[in-house]
């Protein structure tokens, strides 16, 4: 099933371009309010969980951060990524892994996660996804995915659909919810799907 799973991500990136896939987004605006929101050093170690292609990386770069990590199951995704990013890639950290068998190798000050937690449809996949967080997330949660009026299904995959007290139930034990916003993300194809994007702040021990 998981070499299934990253087929399908594989074959998604290599025979679509970015206007070709709902996911796209010119500008993330709503991920970098939520990140400029905490207050960060340019220090401040992020990491982008199922990032593909994202241009959050473009973005994080030009505002100064400095330890930036792109995580996805797609190691076309991340090649895309590097080849649009050119010389400015070299300042990334990439990671091919499905988000289930991350090992990190340190700490997070921010996990940004649009549209990877809602593909996580076994509870497995998702205590497997929380057990890494609360271990290895010092700071703040970004966690976006579809609404409860938002798609059932994304890219032929089934999703998991959340409101606001689902996901923060999810989190609950390591994770204080700071604030969610409803978006209405508009694709290439010009149709709308209803996000939830949740930020959460790491409780102290």
């Amino acid at each position: 099933m998981e070499l299934n799973k990253k087929q399908h991500w594989e074959t998604v990136y290599k025979t679509k371009n970015p206007n070709q896939v709902s996911w796209t987004q010119e500008t993330p605006k709503t991920s970098l309010e939520f990140i400029n929101s905490f207050g960060l050093e340019k220090t401040a170690k992020i990491i982008d969980i199922g990032g593909g292609d994202s241009k959050l990386v473009d973005y994080l770069i030009d505002e100064g951060f400095e330890n930036i990590t792109v995580l996805d199951i797609s190691s076309k995704a991340l090649e895309k990524a590097k080849k649009r990013l050119g010389d400015k890639s070299k300042k990334v950290n990439w990671v091919v892994s499905d988000i289930t068998d991350f090992e990190p190798e340190s700490t997070f000050d921010v996990w940004h996660d649009r549209a990877t937690f809602h593909f996580l449809t076994t509870d497995e996949q998702v205590e497997k996804y929380k057990e890494i967080t609360t271990n290895f997330v010092d700071g703040f949660l970004i966690i976006g995915t579809f609404s409860e009026n938002g798609p059932t299904k994304c890219s032929g995959l089934e999703i998991k659909q959340y409101n606001q007290d689902m996901l923060a139930s999810e989190f609950k034990h390591g994770f204080e919810k700071i604030n969610c916003i409803k978006e209405n993300h508009l694709t290439p194809f010009g149709t709308s799907q209803n996000f939830l994007f949740c930020g959460f702040k790491k409780q102290q021990r």
